[in-house]
């Protein structure tokens, strides 16, 4: 039967015809959830908003020189007008300005739920799956006032879905070499002499778990001196070792899996750039977490950040508008000289997907990155033997009596190739474009792994998620060793510059990987293979660390 409409409800069509969709917000519903009820509309939200500005440098642009922050910040920041604008129009409203940062375009908003459906048309609910328990989400677009239109780019924190995933592999126990510490990690890969003095590290972590005597144990363990670690909760509050003891099991379970890589990260820079000042950044796991961590990075500029976690770039859990956002702020980092080293993923060509597709991950496959991929060591004929990271079957399963895992690595296609990587590598995906390759280096993944202490104990673990940390501290003890008009430079595109030799600085600063490949089974059932020179299944190689500061 028909109805006719009231009148509260006519306005809010005429209200739905007068806003306007912001591009690429379109959202489908997270796989194996459903809604379960709406959101409380007097619950207080916060949500981050991307203001439009100058176009940024490109990835090329970006290769010829990196910015100082006032030369960014003079032609880059977005319109103090739409800023006021924004402002003023969230006012009537009733949403609250918190803060604004037009060098990284945003403006953190706050408003009850009622108030965010009536600015933006979000259609908020929460939702239920076996993967991500209980949570506010949304689906298909979101809306801004006509007066926004075209100024308001992204809306993040609407919902809060999933999009971090840990790049941890679990390890094995059958290595015949003993677990890789500090020196062992310095000696394989060449590391310069020092301990980073004077430079400034970022790690990312998407939890919220943080046990300093751990760092402290495993610096004494490896007699190095303890650093000073500063932790930078964004908008959260971290747990100690006490607080996750008292968890019930299951959650205890997953915040000592979420601490294991928290530590992991943080020991080995701690290890091998003792003197650094080691910051470590906590957001939530949602594309706002992403989006907020990197503006407060940004902000203080660090050398290089180490990122091990991530998530595929084509999965239906990003939005393309949030995906923009985040690689928008990768762009200025880069732009500024701050070297992301971000973990390619630990379940080869899949990613974790099962579509017989071939897969990259997110931000890897960023071109404003330099996307790390793994290596195993093994003993063979009396000397140590690098390959490609490969256990079958070529990706991380439940199985906890059979490791396995694979470095992530192929042709992207959500970004195209910039021209400073000029390589030729085709995609395993007939249809895909000619996309960013990754990864552009590699380190240690596999076995022998890497040794840490967690919760008080020694233990050992690896992945991608290892071999990121590993070249931004490798990234801060060049940097503390080069002359002052030569430091702080995105170094990605320098290593595809071809030296006086004619050839890609890359193949003279890396230990070229020839051996495996990343072919996860059974989908998509095919990998790249490991060759002579660049690769995607390990880039250019792994690091030979004096070399490559002679050559910067």
């Amino acid at each position: 039967m028909n109805k006719t409409p009231g009148k509260a409800s006519k306005t809010r069509d005429d209200s739905h015809r007068h806003h306007a969709v912001v591009a690429g917000s379109d959202r489908k519903r997270s796989r194996g959830a459903r809604r379960v009820g709406d959101v409380d509309p007097r619950k207080k939200l916060e949500l981050t908003l991307t203001l439009r500005g100058p176009k940024l440098p490109s990835a090329d642009d970006i290769a010829r020189g990196t910015l100082t922050p006032l030369q960014f910040r003079k032609k880059y920041r977005a319109s103090p007008r739409d800023a006021g604008k924004v402002a003023s129009v969230l006012k009537t409203f009733g949403l609250k300005v918190e803060s604004t940062s037009l060098d990284t375009r945003s403006m953190r908003i706050s408003g009850t739920v009622a108030a965010v459906e009536a600015a933006f048309h979000a259609r908020l609910g929460i939702y239920e799956s076996a993967r991500q328990g209980r949570f506010r989400d949304r689906e298909h677009d979101y809306k801004v006032p006509p007066a926004l239109d075209g100024i308001v780019t992204a809306i993040l924190g609407l919902g809060e879905r999933r999009v971090a995933k840990k790049r941890m592999a679990s390890q094995s126990h059958a290595a015949r070499l003993k677990p890789f510490g500090p020196a062992e990690l310095e000696r394989q890969y060449h590391f310069p002499p020092g301990d980073a003095r004077g430079q400034k590290i970022a790690i990312a972590e998407f939890a919220n778990e943080y046990f300093p005597d751990d760092v402290a144990a495993y610096c004494r363990t490896y007699k190095r001196p303890v650093p000073k670690v500063t932790t930078v909760p964004i908008r959260m509050r971290l747990r100690n070792r006490a607080q996750v003891a008292k968890l019930p099991r299951k959650e205890r379970s997953d915040a000592l899996s979420d601490a294991k890589e928290v530590m992991m990260d943080t020991e080995i820079i701690a290890g091998l750039c003792p003197a650094a000042a080691i910051s470590v950044y906590f957001a939530h796991f949602s594309q706002k977490g992403w989006v907020d961590l990197l503006d407060r990075v940004i902000k203080d500029r660090p050398v290089a950040l180490a990122v091990s976690w991530g998530d595929t770039e084509d999965s239906d859990e990003w939005t393309r508008a949030a995906l923009d956002a985040i690689n928008e702020r990768l762009q200025a980092a880069a732009a500024l000289g701050i070297t992301v080293c971000v973990a390619t993923g630990d379940d080869g060509t899949s990613d974790g997907e099962n579509d017989r597709r071939a897969h990259c991950d997110f931000p890897a496959s960023s071109p404003f990155v330099l996307a790390v991929g793994g290596t195993m060591i093994a003993h063979k004929d009396g000397r140590l033997i690098e390959r490609v990271w490969h256990k079958r079957p070529g990706r991380r399963t439940p199985n906890r009596k059979r490791r396995s895992g694979a470095t992530g690595g192929g042709v992207s296609i959500r970004f195209p190739r910039p021209k400073w990587q000029d390589v030729k590598v085709v995609s395993l995906n007939k249809d895909s474009i000619d996309g960013r390759v990754v990864p552009d280096v590699a380190a240690l993944a596999g076995e022998p792994w890497y040794a840490m202490v967690v919760n008080g104990k020694p233990t050992t673990s690896g992945g991608t998620s290892a071999s990121a940390p590993l070249w931004a501290a490798l990234i801060a003890r060049i940097n503390a060793l080069l002359p002052k008009k030569k430091r702080q430079r995105f170094l990605t595109p320098r290593l595809y510059r071809r030296s006086e030799l004619g050839e890609p600085l890359g193949k003279h600063v890396c230990h070229d990987i020839t051996i495996g490949h990343n072919a996860s089974i059974p989908h998509p059932g095919k990998g790249y293979k490991a060759g002579k020179g660049f690769d995607a299944a390990s880039g250019w190689g792994t690091p030979v660390g004096t070399s490559l500061l002679l050559a910067l």
